[in-house]
């Protein structure tokens, strides 16, 4: 697949400087409008045959890059493309941390087609890469990987979502002396944290959104680590929508390579506010707006952060 990183890089740019001017107005609909239209729009101006396998917005009734839409210029390469034009739209209206915005790509069929419901995920770094198994308990696999790692249970630094849904398991780990870090918006770039040895976390542990758990999975991928999922159709309707987008067994465990089979995957995100990779979108002492972008890629395991002045702003979001 030809490197278009620098590419989906613009795209991440024009989404997340389009979001901007809706951070504290309280307006979903529009920041995600917004963002949206900024992402098609740059996705189209492409040389590329892309395919959106995973979208965004439907459980919120939000405007969508829809499931099956195509963009690009219809030319080669074709690339299957997993997006979010905000990822934290509610932190991002409400002026709170973590809040960017994303799009990983992979060759065409190499993506899972997820459903937008819940998924079940855990994560861990490249240290401890087979240790995982969500047959067994979240307990079981703090264990695991504390033994992976040689080190003591209560050095263990365990990451997981702050739902009630999560309650009672972070109770057990805690039990057991491991470390539980709550976050509350942004599981993306938590779970792409855990495989940054720098950031000192063990374990990355939650059940939330299935698209946001591909996109996560290719930064996983990209960074050498290791995660597992399971869908969590909550109905017969949602369970039968699994089956018709390919899984036939929607209740199985998925490992890494069902999520994303090839090493030619990309991943972009650029912040809208701060979280715990990327800064937020910044004006200067001379009115430049200043993205800050993470870029990885599946082939060769390069992280690049990437800072950018956009001098005529006012321009692009027009």
């Amino acid at each position: 697949m030809r490197d278009l990183t620098f590419d989906f890089l613009r795209v991440t740019e024009q989404a997340a400087l389009a979001a901007y001017p809706w951070v504290g107005s309280g307006d979903k609909l529009k920041a995600d409008g917004a963002a949206t239209n900024a992402m098609r729009d740059t996705l189209n101006k492409i040389d590329f045959d892309g395919k959106i396998v995973i979208g965004e917005g439907e459980i919120d009734n939000a405007p969508m890059l829809y499931i099956g839409e195509e963009v690009g210029a219809g030319v080669n390469p074709k690339v299957d493309i997993a997006v979010d034009p905000i990822e934290g739209t509610t932190s991002t209206v409400n002026g709170q941390e973590n809040a960017f915005t994303v799009i990983a790509a992979a060759p065409r069929n190499t993506l899972l087609h997820a459903p937008d419901m819940y998924m079940e995920k855990i994560v861990v770094g490249t240290e401890t890469k087979g240790e995982i198994d969500l047959n067994a308990s979240l307990v079981e696999n703090v264990y695991a990987v504390a033994k992976a790692n040689e080190k003591n249970i209560k050095d263990m630094r365990i990451l997981i979502q702050n739902r009630e849904r999560h309650t009672q398991l972070i109770d057990e780990v805690r039990n057991i002396g491991a470390k539980v870090y709550l976050f509350d918006e942004g599981d993306i770039t938590y779970a792409a944290a855990t495989c940054m040895k720098k950031q000192g976390i063990d374990l990355f542990y939650g059940i939330g959104g299935a698209p946001e758990g591909v996109l996560a999975a290719v930064a996983v991928k990209c960074l050498g680590g290791d995660m597992q999922a399971k869908l969590l159709p909550k109905n017969k309707t949602e369970y039968e929508r699994c089956v018709e987008m390919g899984l036939d067994n929607p209740n199985k465990i998925l490992k890494l390579h069902n999520l994303i089979s090839s090493d030619k995957c990309l991943f972009v995100a650029t912040g809208i506010t701060e979280n715990i990779l990327l800064k937020g979108i910044v004006l200067d002492t001379d009115s430049n707006y200043v993205t800050h972008s993470l870029l990885l890629n599946g082939q060769n395991k390069h992280i690049r952060y990437i800072e950018c002045k956009h001098s005529n702003y006012q321009e692009l979001v027009k």
